[in-house]
């Protein structure tokens, strides 16, 4: 055999096997680079026979993507916080109690018996065994199991505040199940009777404690503010009273009619000796708080597994607040959801901070978003003015395009998840509806604006055409907004590039080019 027919047959077998090999891999094998001849590399001589791999660029990607079973999380968390099942199931619980025995074979009576006994040792309230106590501790962990997960999740982020004020006062660290009994942990909690907030103050003894209530601002939905105010109230009511079951129920019912029941049953001074004699809510409350106290107590022999929050209290900071500012206009700014900062900064009835000479506001915002705002302050508070100032002009033009419609609250539904659907603000739901707060009932009904038309049989307004010829434009990307991209271009605002760019609102489509320069 020639060489020539030894190098042709040599060929021949190596194009026949790389068309027969069957790929398995699912990635495209890069390419080995291959020197030909010997090179000077780096001041020293390559060998032209070792083969250089290719690199391989980790750090590439391509698109990122929420988890999105992390995404289904938060949308249950966020419509958590603006759900009133718990704060209703609860109130009527204490007005309702029954004290019949239930079957609950898990929690024997003599292991109850010794955890409260235990946990009656280490707290100043009357935590001793009766039957009472026993069948709705019972009920509570049979009946409401999933509600008292829930808040348990939410004690997380207002347990640590709670102990903060009431070590200040030197109140029972405890009391701060009490807050579950009156509120279930909402800060815009309501009662029948206009009790408000997370500790439930009316507005008379509001005012006593320096709760401020205007058109604008609830101190009573404030966290801090309203809980400073109950350790001040039960310290009061222990002075009067010596006995924190006692403090509780006056909390509950007023001070004069645990003294009527005093009377009633002939001068005893025990909760448990009076409590025939106290109003039906009152009879029902310290038993469902000291309920509630053992439950969370003993969660982890339960097997309870709460939630927690997307962030704890200490991972938030304030600042003060130097104008007004809605925080709409922070969320937009900040990139902090809506919801987010209505639940940080329950207190602001209209999602409207106010300006008010000789009064401090705060905002309270997660910690990686303080430093965006204090940097950016002139700037937001510019946005914002601007905003402020041409507020009242859309509307004239919604009503005279008769675009109204009634939208009927469905189950799951708040007040941000209807005006993201509908391309308009939280603040306006409130303002077109007289909202005072986040409250929303099932089968309620909502008079909405819609930016955009939802009715197929509309016809489309015409879009005019924008020349950008010769002017400096900018390509939309995921998470812009009109206030970033106006604060990427010096001297431009967000009404600049609404008036170069006829647009009136503030959504945008990624991949839509803007004129951003005159």
């Amino acid at each position: 055999m020639t060489l020539k027919t030894f190098l042709s047959t040599c060929l021949y077998l190596s194009v026949f096997s790389g068309f027969s090999q069957t790929k398995t891999d699912s990635i495209v094998k890069q390419p080995i680079v291959v020197i030909t001849k010997d090179s000077v590399m780096d001041g020293k001589l390559f060998d032209s026979k070792k083969k250089i791999p290719p690199v391989v660029d980790s750090l590439k990607v391509t698109k990122l993507n929420d988890l999105p079973e992390a995404a289904e999380l938060d949308k249950k968390w966020l419509e958590e916080l603006y759900s009133n099942s718990l704060f209703d199931t609860i109130y009527k619980s204490v007005t309702e109690l029954q004290y019949e025995p239930v079957y609950y074979p898990e929690l024997p009576t003599d292991t109850l018996k010794a955890r409260l006994a235990r946990l009656n040792a280490r707290t100043p309230f009357n935590v001793e065994y009766n039957s009472s106590l026993e069948s709705v501790i019972k009920s509570y962990l049979k009946h409401r199991r999933n509600s008292l997960e829930r808040l348990m999740g939410l004690s997380h982020f207002y347990f640590p505040m709670f102990e903060q004020e009431f070590d200040n006062y030197n109140i029972p660290l405890e009391m701060k199940y009490l807050a579950i009994v009156e509120s279930a942990l909402k800060p815009r909690a309501r009662s029948r009777v206009g009790a408000t907030g997370l500790w439930q103050f009316m507005y008379g003894t509001g005012k006593e404690h320096d709760l401020q209530v205007s058109s604008y601002v609830d101190d009573r939905s404030d966290p801090i503010r309203s809980t400073t105010a109950a350790a001040q109230y039960l310290g009061r009511l222990y002075r009067i009273f010596g006995d924190w079951d006692l403090a509780l129920a006056a909390y509950n019912s007023g001070p004069g009619n645990v003294n009527k029941a005093i009377r009633r049953s002939g001068g005893y001074k025990n909760y448990w000796n009076i409590r025939q004699n106290l109003p039906r809510e009152t009879a029902g409350y310290v038993p469902a708080f000291l309920a509630t106290m053992y439950i969370f107590e003993y969660a982890e022999e339960h097997g309870f597994k709460p939630e927690r929050p997307p962030f704890q209290h200490i991972e938030t900071d304030t600042v003060h607040v130097k104008q007004m500012i809605s925080l709409d206009h922070v969320s937009e700014t900040t990139g902090v959801k809506i919801e987010e900062l209505q639940f940080l900064n329950p207190a602001y009835k209209l999602d409207i901070i106010p300006k008010v000479e000789g009064k401090t506001y705060v905002l309270r915002l997660p910690r990686e978003a303080i430093g965006a705002f204090v940097t950016n302050e002139d700037k937001i508070y510019a946005f914002a003015n601007a905003e402020f100032n041409q507020r009242e002009k859309p509307l004239p033009q919604l009503f005279k395009n008769d675009t109204k419609i009634r939208y009927r609250v469905k189950n799951g539904d708040y007040l941000g998840k209807i005006a993201r659907k509908y391309g308009v603000r939280v603040s306006q739901l409130k303002q077109w509806n007289g909202l005072r707060s986040n409250n929303l009932k099932i089968g309620q009904r909502l008079t909405i604006y819609p930016r955009k038309n939802r009715s197929s049989s509309a016809p489309k307004p015409v879009k005019k055409v924008v020349n950008t010829e010769g002017k400096q434009t900018y390509k939309v990307e995921s998470g812009d907004s009109l206030w970033t991209i106006a604060q990427k271009f010096s001297g431009v605002s967000v009404q600049n590039i609404k008036d170069w760019n006829d647009i009136s609102s503030n959504k945008l489509k990624i991949g839509t080019t803007l004129i951003v320069s005159e």
